[in-house]
């Protein structure tokens, strides 16, 4: 046996009987909120925000943005007076790239498949999804890693609907035997029928975000209806400033469809931006910046927010890493866009390098949450990859739930009046008295409780059922039993045909 088979056999040998989880208390109704009641830290001054920006709009009229030759953003482009040369690269003039960004709404809810709740983008909530977009899953029963199918994606996502902080749903790994068109597709379809959640959703080609808005819609009834209430937000993913025809395609048809994008592309400092902290922010930026242009050209008030990444290169590997820089770089990234008004999408925490969920995967994933506290991305949708983004692991995601319900606790800051204080109480007790029965303590007790399932008070002690069971282990438990015992709800069958439907036509008229 493997040493990981043989992990696996002894936690399954000494491992008590399972025992339900103990039931969360109900979310507060406003769970995702977090402006307004603790502060953001703020890296930079604000002259040097400022600059920031100016510094971006600056290389857009300098330098400009690389677009395929021949599409119709060209068009937009020259319609609005840019600069549009015949190799494609475009020079926005600063006063239309500011009056993009003035006009982009800095706010867009996000409805369930139901329609019936949502959640608020934008600068005051923080939401937690898994993703995205592995290539690779850890196998259950043997531990190894292996290339992922839609079936692992379907369990991925049964897995998130049944976690109680995951807020919605991407595209956490890929069918990779069917690794085109028609299986992008299959994609959306299998996020659609394993969670009610909200939907965020990745693709390669124009055509197949075309599908999954006929999709989209069909669940909502009409293009109008999912207009009024979008199910999915879009991901748009350029090289730095350089898009072809699927990216720029991709904004204008989120635009004229109303459905909300996040913009953004994974600068390597060093490799395909400056190796500086400033100078990779500036350049990313920019990205961010050009595909607002070309939404509100295209549509007037579309939500498009840029959600660019930084990350450096390894000097010595050429490898992508260096944890410290690009944790900065994070945080001033999320400090330019608030200073915009406007959120930030896929923050850098809850994701690893580490190639196995071990002591390596939980440090990464622990400091980057918690570096989230002060941050406030609006999404944190990388949660659960490892192995630099190229393995999804299950353990790791079951642990991100677990911190985001922490980071949720914490977002409720301190409250202080006189109920907190408890002065009068204090006075009446005295120094030498307890507080274990009185009923300020009973009212109190539990109002900003971390409900953790596998630390806080569930950490192994001297004694006791969790003696020698340790974090793998408990996440483990937790982990088999929800995808043993959640089912998602079901669509109504009128539905599912509706749209096996629109996958088959589509299939018919584009066949590989």
């Amino acid at each position: 046996m493997t040493e990981t088979e043989t992990r696996r056999a002894s936690t399954r040998s000494h491992r008590p009987r399972p025992r339900a989880a103990p039931a969360a208390p109900a979310p507060p109704p406003d769970r995702g909120r977090h402006g307004g009641i603790t502060p953001a830290y703020d890296l930079l001054p604000r002259a040097a925000v400022e600059t920031l920006i100016e510094s971006a709009c600056g290389l857009l009229a300098d330098s400009g943005c690389a677009f395929e030759p021949g599409t119709e953003a060209m068009d937009l482009f020259a319609g609005a007076g840019c600069d549009v040369s015949a190799d494609g690269v475009v020079r926005m003039p600063t006063e239309l790239v500011r009056g993009a960004l003035a006009s982009t709404p800095r706010s867009a809810k996000l409805w369930d498949r139901s329609g019936a709740h949502y959640i608020e983008l934008d600068s005051e909530h923080t939401w937690f999804m898994p993703g995205m977009t592995c290539i690779k899953v850890y196998d259950l029963a043997d531990g190894e890693p292996r290339a992922s199918t839609a079936a692992d994606l379907a369990q991925i996502v049964r897995l998130a609907d049944a976690l109680p902080n995951m807020d919605g749903v991407c595209v956490a790994c890929k069918d990779v035997p069917n690794s085109h068109i028609h299986g992008e597709i299959n994609e959306f379809a299998v996020l659609i029928a394993n969670t009610v959640k909200p939907l965020e959703y990745l693709c390669e080609n124009a055509a197949s975000f075309a599908v999954a808005i006929d999709m989209a819609a069909a669940v909502r009834g009409s293009h109008q209806a999912l207009a009024e209430k979008p199910y999915f937000l879009q991901i748009v993913t350029p090289l730095p400033l350089a898009y072809w025809s699927t990216h720029s395609d991709q904004v204008i048809l989120a635009a004229r469809a109303g459905i909300p994008v996040s913009v953004g592309t994974l600068p390597i400092g060093g490799a395909s931006t400056p190796i500086t902290m400033a100078g990779c922010i500036v350049n990313s930026l920019a990205t961010d910046f050009a595909a607002m242009v070309l939404a509100q050209l295209t549509r007037r008030g579309s939500f498009i927010i840029g959600s660019s990444d930084v990350s450096f290169m390894e000097p010595a590997t050429g490898a992508i890493g260096n944890f410290t820089y690009s944790s900065l770089a994070d945080i001033a990234m999320h400090q330019v866009r608030r200073h915009l008004g406007l959120p930030s999408f896929t923050g850098f925490a809850g994701h690893s390098v580490a190639r196995r969920f071990n002591q390596d995967a939980v440090w990464e994933i622990s400091t980057s949450l918690m570096q989230a506290f002060f941050s406030r991305p609006a999404t944190l949708d990388y949660l659960g990859s490892l192995d630099g983004g190229l393995t999804f692991s299950m353990h790791a995601l079951c642990l991100t739930d677990e911190i985001a319900g922490m980071l949720r606790s914490m977002w409720q800051g301190v409250r202080v009046d006189s109920e907190s204080m408890a002065l009068e109480l204090a006075r009446r007790v005295g120094p030498r008295g307890n507080y274990l029965a009185q009923p300020h303590t009973v009212a109190h007790c539990r109002e900003q409780l971390w409900a953790a399932r596998y630390l806080g008070p569930n950490v192994p002690v001297s004694s006791g059922v969790q003696l020698d069971r340790d974090l793998f282990e408990r996440i483990d438990e937790d982990l088999r039993r929800r995808l043993a015992e959640h089912t998602p709800a079901p669509l109504a069958p009128e539905l599912a045909s509706r749209l096996a439907a629109i996958q088959a036509e589509f299939a018919a008229k584009h066949p590989l």
